[in-house]
């Protein structure tokens, strides 16, 4: 699939230039990126010593032609209340802000590109 949604964990990884992500990036046409991990990122800067850099690291990566920044809106949590309904079916809940980034990959038909193995619960998700 040539359109990822990447979850706060890929954009880590790119930072710190794992080559497996770098190459994965490179390779596709669309990089979405949900509001939700655009807030995680934004905590993080703010823990760190280097807020300001990350920052602008952050808009220059966000004024690219190939990214774009997802909202979340009332379709978005359409998408939410069903897939943590069917995590709590299941007895196999994963953290909320997590939950939020699948309804944003379901809303808009896009691949998550993530690192973290509980999205596997979510059924119709597709992964890379």
């Amino acid at each position: 699939m040539n359109r990822i949604l990447i979850d706060t964990n890929i954009y880590s990884c790119s930072l710190r230039g794992d080559p497996d992500v770098v190459d994965v990036l490179r390779q596709v046409s669309h990089i979405g990126i949900s509001a939700i991990s655009v807030g995680e990122l934004l905590s993080g800067f703010k823990a760190g010593a280097r807020e300001k850099e990350n920052k602008l690291e952050l808009a220059t990566f966000l004024d690219s032609p190939r990214v774009a920044l997802y909202p979340v809106d009332a379709d978005t949590a359409e998408y939410y209340s069903l897939i943590i309904n069917q995590l709590k079916k299941q007895g196999t809940p994963i953290p909320t802000n997590d939950i939020w980034i699948a309804a944003v990959a379901f809303q808009n038909g896009l691949e998550l590109y993530t690192r973290d193995s509980h999205f596997s619960h979510v059924k119709g998700l597709l992964l890379r």
